[in-house]
């Protein structure tokens, strides 16, 4: 079982969008049969099969095994991925193509849908995958908003001059600094 799934096809999206078969994916996260899902369910084996039928012909399930039951073949599936990502090309692009000013709320965009693209094309098969993600909360006052965004710039700009060279395994480095929000306390 994979660990992401990145769809960008739409036939794959109009299978996995369906309720009835993203529980039935939920409830393959560990190999069962149509059988075993139905009774969790509360359906009929034959409509959960129908549904399994539909995600193992888009690639969103694996039959891991069959089984024999009263001398009947019995397949036992799987989820493909632990999570499935849905490419934001699927619904395509409204409006202009790119956002130019990089403080922007669409380069921002941009920016995401671009490291999803990445990180979903990674191979999972390397034994190693170094890579680090750093998430955190800063509270910066309005008056030094502008001062905040030039440190931040200068402390990346600095990393990307010293390790800038054409020698040694290339990494995409993507930050993203924007509003939080409004607290729900």
């Amino acid at each position: 079982m994979r660990d992401v799934m990145y769809l960008e096809e739409l036939e794959q999206a109009e299978i996995l969008l369906k309720p009835q078969r993203i529980e039935v994916l939920r409830q393959l996260a560990e190999p069962g049969t149509c059988t075993d899902v139905a009774n969790r369910l509360g359906q009929t084996p034959q409509r959960v099969y129908y549904q399994v039928r539909k995600l193992v012909d888009a690639g969103l399930v694996d039959q891991v095994s069959v089984r024999k039951v009263r001398g009947i073949d019995e397949g036992i599936y799987q989820a493909s991925a632990r999570s499935y990502w849905l490419s934001p090309r699927l619904v395509g692009r409204i409006g202009l193509r790119k956002a130019q000013d990089e403080l922007s709320l669409g380069y921002l965009l941009d920016l995401m849908e671009e490291v999803q693209a990445d990180v979903a094309a990674l191979d999972r098969t390397r034994p190693e995958l170094p890579s680090i993600g750093v998430s955190g909360e800063i509270r910066v006052p309005p008056e030094q908003r502008q001062q905040f965004m030039a440190d931040l710039q200068s402390a990346l700009q600095a990393l990307f001059t010293k390790y800038g060279g054409s020698e040694g395994d290339a990494f995409k480095v993507a930050m993203a600094c924007y509003p939080k929000g409004e607290d729900d306390d």
